[in-house]
This record gives structure tokens, sequence and C-alpha cells, in this order.
């Protein structure tokens, strides 16, 4: 992007409204007072930072974790103005700080492009901070201002003399406010290398100084901007890549700019991740559709102009993009979100924009590169004819129920009730729980599907697979919706489908594996609140009548405590360890697992696409080592892990 009038002074600060509500409904201004809520806290600020890299004044932002959970950010940039406001009579810098929908994004003299939530971020971190300092370098003076939960007893003052220009921000997250204010350093480390592959050349100092034997330290500075990116990705899941370069287009329009990398891997999954002025479109939008749309028409004329395909032949989306990464960034003067989480891009421009784009450039790509061309439309044929042949699996099933076939498996115990909003169904490992289930379930909305043994790992599987499979084709046919193209989330026949399986690693081998059919086939059962994982107790703690069921090591030592004579003497506690759901009786498993007024179930939510994405591509995929790391890192996690 060109760069700005330098001229960005306190006649750029416009205000639209107070600050009151922030501190009273925190949940409006950025999503929770969760764990999200908190590292939102940090996005906010490092998002203004990026702004000036965006506008050609800042090249190195630091961003620290203190003790004490105290985030320091601070850039190079042309410092916060630091000039009486004209309409405030007080510092812009204070304006800034202290009122709503203040700041340099809105009037467009201070910046072209902005990511941010539009210059709300600088005013809510600090309504919801214990404390926050402001240090303004303007090239001349050091300036200063403490503020306290918002509030501030004194002015922006001058504590110094510098040549330097940048600005720097710290901050405490107000514990009235938040649960927790821990923050993760994993959590923070993805969102910032993000922002240094989106903002090619910038460079993003990380660290985490809580614990002086422990000093965690990354740079983030990526020449290669989002190229780098697609082969990050590549890495860290263990994916092959098919060609030796990423494919790369850019372009402008007016005043807006695009680009997109993208490369083909060994696998059958698509990533494909979206970004508007630095913000994630987790749920796509118009500059998603466009290249979505251009990048089939062109793999399809590449086809026809070489009588590659057949008359009548024809590669649809889900072919075209088996097994590629592609990253699509798009810099807008200014950005139309759309939906509940603002995670669409709306402006209606960007879609044909592109779509010339790719159509121009990637055309003359695979004109200049036809090795790689040929890789491609390939690999893309290969995915048409599995799609061919799980439509004609498909039709097979559909004639079996025509001719007398019962369409519903053979081992299905189904419910009385039809409609879906009362309707559950277990999936359930091994015929012995799959009996006990069945006896102590209440049949009139309670479905028992029993599976045996492990299933297809199907990330390493085609749709046509799935079709052909004894383990997963009675998942889908109970389920009702089919699956990949043809799914239908309105012909699905139970509202909660409910994996349980033992507490060991076995079970846990086949909840993955159920998991990451679901995810990779049956999306939206996951997105729209569908899947769910019971929680069955570990051990049965008992003496004479007096019974409890344990869900921890530490539950059944309170339990065993409870139970104890009063002397402390616990020899006539009893405490079975259950193995496997089989060792259940009817009734016992329909009042820990199954009785919806007493059960724990654990709802599986798409909270972040693409993390789900990458683990279980690590954990089902091909490549040991990065399964191994994945592991390695996350051990520590694990609980009650009974091997």
């Amino acid at each position: 992007m060109s760069q700005q009038n330098n001229n960005y002074d306190e006649n750029d600060i416009q205000v639209l409204e107070g600050l009151e509500a922030v501190r009273k409904r925190p949940g409006m201004y950025i999503g929770s007072t969760g764990s999200r809520g908190l590292h939102h806290l940090v996005y906010e600020i490092v998002d203004n930072s990026i702004d000036e890299a965006l506008a050609g004044y800042c090249t190195e932002i630091t961003v620290n974790i203190l003790e004490g959970d105290i985030i320091e950010v601070s850039d190079n940039g042309r410092g916060i103005p630091v000039g009486i406001h004209p309409k405030e009579k007080i510092s812009a810098a204070t304006v800034v700080y202290t009122i709503l929908h203040a700041g340099g994004k809105f009037g467009g003299g201070g910046y072209k492009v902005s990511g941010g939530l539009h210059g709300v971020g600088a005013s809510v971190v600090n309504a919801l901070s214990e404390w926050l300092e402001l240090t303004v370098k303007d090239g001349e003076h050091i300036h200063f201002q403490r503020f306290e939960r918002g509030n501030y007893s004194e002015q922006l003052k001058i504590i110094g003399d510098t040549k330097e220009t940048g600005t720097s921000v710290k901050f405490k997250a107000d514990g009235e406010i938040f649960e927790d204010t821990v923050y993760d350093y994993e959590v923070l480390l993805k969102r910032l290398r993000e922002q240094a592959f989106l903002n090619a050349g910038i460079k993003i100092v990380f660290s985490d100084l809580r614990d002086s034997e422990n000093i965690k330290s990354e740079v983030l500075h990526y020449e290669g901007g989002i190229r780098q990116f697609v082969e990050h990705i590549h890495t860290t899941r263990g994916l092959e890549s098919m060609t030796e370069k990423v494919i790369y287009v850019s372009g402008t329009y007016e005043d807006s700019f695009a680009e997109i990398a993208m490369q083909y891997n060994d696998s059958y999954n698509e990533v494909i991740l979206s970004f508007a002025n630095n913000i994630h479109t987790v749920d796509g939008g118009s500059h998603e559709t466009g290249f979505k749309n251009s990048l089939t028409k062109v793999i399809n004329e590449y086809g026809k102009k070489f009588g590659l395909l057949k008359d009548g032949e024809k590669l649809t989306g889900d072919d075209v993009r088996e097994g590629l990464t592609a990253i699509i960034s798009v810099k807008l003067t200014e950005c139309e979100f759309e939906g509940q989480t603002k995670g669409r891009l709306g402006n209606p421009e960007v879609k044909p924009f592109i779509e010339k784009l790719v159509s121009e450039k990637l055309m003359n790509y695979l004109d200049e590169n036809p090795d790689v061309a040929k890789l491609i439309f390939e690999k893309s044929m290969a995915a048409l004819r599995a799609r061919e042949a799980a439509k004609r699996a498909r039709e097979n099933e559909r004639n079996k129920a025509v001719f007398g076939k019962s369409p519903l498996p053979e081992k299905l115990a189904d419910c009385a009730e039809r409609d879906n909003r009362y309707t559950e169904i277990y999936i359930v490992e091994g015929d012995s729980a799959g009996g006990s289930a069945k006896m102590g379930r209440d049949r009139r909305y309670q479905a028992i599907l029993s599976l045996w043994g492990k299933m297809l790992n199907v990330e390493k599987a085609r749709i046509d697979r799935i079709y052909n499979n004894e383990k997963l084709l009675p998942v889908v046919t109970a389920l009702g919706t089919s699956i990949g193209e043809d799914f239908d989330i309105e012909k699905l026949r139970y509202g909660k489908v409910i994996i349980m399986a033992d507490a060991d690693v076995d079970g846990a081998h086949i909840r993955t594996l159920l998991l990451t059919f679901f995810f990779r086939f049956m999306r939206p059962l996951i997105s729209n609140g569908h899947i769910y994982i019971a929680q069955p107790p570990l051990f049965r703690v008992s003496r004479g009548k007096k019974l409890f069921y344990a869900f921890s090591d530490e539950e059944r030592d309170k339990y065993i405590s409870e139970l104890a004579d009063e002397d402390g003497n616990t020899s006539k506690v009893e405490v079975q360890r259950y193995k496997g759901l089989g060792e259940m009786d009817p009734e016992q498993l329909w009042e820990t697992t199954m009785d919806p007024e007493r059960r724990t179930i654990i709802k599986v939510e798409m909270e972040d696409a693409m993390r789900a994405d990458e683990v279980f591509t690590i954990l089902m995929g091909d490549k040991v080592e990065p399964r191994r790391e994945f592991i390695e890192k996350n051990a520590k996690f694990a609980k009650n892990l009974d091997i």
C-alpha cells in the first residue's frame, strides 16, 4: 500500500461516543470475559501497531509478557499524537485511551487501511485493565500517562527527551472483570506469527519473561509473507508439498490490494484461510468466494484447452481444491463485515476483483509452468474419479432401500421419538457396552448404535472409501444427513450425537477417529453444536449401601475419605476401577453416563477451525515427527490417562 501523508496529528482524532458501558458489558466489546476476551486485549493493542506498519511508518513491534501477567507492547511508529485535541481540550493520546470510538481510523486522514475493530481497541483495553501506562516518543520528548480502570489523575506529561518515535503500552488486565488473567504463550504466539506472515517484512519480537529460569522468545520476521505462511502450514502439519515453489499472485484495484499464495500437498483435505485487513474472516466472504469460483473455472479451462477433459466432463470446486493450502489476503480502505461474529467479508466489489486477478495470473502461471499444471490437473482428476465412485456407492445404498432392505443399520436400536429437537444417539464402542446401553436407555428419545473394532482413518481416505466401509457407513446411514457435497443438516435424525467410548487409550483413539470423520465429512454437525462426548466415571467408591461414582483421581480420594471410619480407617471402603463401559450394568450406565439429570457430556465446539484442522492432520497423518513434537509439547495437559 502507498504511504500516507505524515501530517498525522490531533486533528485526525475524531470522537464518536463515550466509554461508560465498557466495564458494565465487556462482552459486547471483546466477546467474553474468559480466556478469549483476555487475549483479545493484547490483539487490540498490537493491531494499533500493525496499522502503523500498514501505513508505512513502523518496522518493529515488541510484545512481552512480564511477571504478574503484565503485557507490554512497543513499536517504532510515529507515536500517538500528543497535541491538544481541538474539541476535547485534552491530549489527543488521552482521548484515544479514554473515549470509545476515538482514533485516527475514521476520517481517512490518519490511516488508509486499518485492521483492529475500527479504533475502539485502546480505550476498551484501558477500561478493562486494573492499570495501564502509556509512553509516547514523538522525536523530541518522552510523554507518559498512567490510567487506573480507565481513569487518570494526571494529564499526559513530559518525562524526558528523545530523538526516537514510537508508542509503548503496558497494562494489567483487571481481575474484577476477567475469570482468569493468566496468558497462554502459545495462543499469543499463533496470532502474532499470523500477523507477521500477513505483513511481509515487519518484525515482531515476542517474549515470555514470567519465569526467569524458562524465558521463551521468538523473532517473527517473514520477508516472504504469505508464501512462508503456506510453507509453515505444510511443515507443522507434516504435509508433503507437490511442487517446489508456492504459487503467488497479487494485484491492485483502485485503493484495494490483494495477494494469494497457494500450494498443493499430498493430502485429500483443503486448508483455505482468508483475511481482510489482517482480520481472519473465518466464515469467508466475497474474497474467498471469488478465489474459489475463479480457481474452478481456470482448472476446467486448462483441461479443455489441452483436451484433457472429455466431452461433458467437469471438475467441481471440491475436486480442484483437494489437497490445496491457500492464503487469501486483501487490504481495503473500508471493510464491511457480516454475520453475528463479523467473520465474513461483505464488500461486493472484491469478488469480481479477485476473480479477474486469479483468472488472468493463474492461467498465465499454468501456461508457463506445464509440469506444475499437469500435477494439479491430475490430482483434480483423481478427486473427480473418487467422487464418481462415491456417487455409484451412494446409489447402490439407495437401491438396497428401494428393494426392501432396511435403510437403517442392523446394529441401530432406534428410539420412538422422531423430532430431532428431543432425540439423541449414543455411538457406543463394543457390543457389550452397546448391550448395556440398549437396556439402560430411555427408549422414547435415546437411540444406540454399537460399533466394534477400530474404524477407517479418514485423514488418509477419499469420500468413496466411506461408502465401502462397514464401520463408518452405519454412522452415515443412522444420522441420515449423508456426507460431503450431499450433506443436508435438515435430514439429521438426532439432535445430539454422543460419542461414548472407554476411558482408556483405545477409547481415546476411537473418539479421535470419529471426530476426524465428523470434522472432514460432516463438519456442520460440529459447527452447529450437535456432537458431544460422554464422560463415564473412572471409579465406583462404596461402603455398605453408600455409593459414589468418581470421574477423577481427586474425586475418588475425596469419596474414600468421606467413607472412612471416624478414626480415618479406609479398609472397608471398596474402590472399583472401570476398565470399560462393558463392566457397568444397565442401571449403572444410566445413572452415570446416560441420565440427562445426572450425566456429564462435553459439547465439541469449533472455536478455532484452523487449530482443530491442524491437530487432526498432525495426529492422524502419516508423518511421525510432527506427531511426536505435538505429543511431547502437550503431554503436560493430559489428565486421567490410564495406560
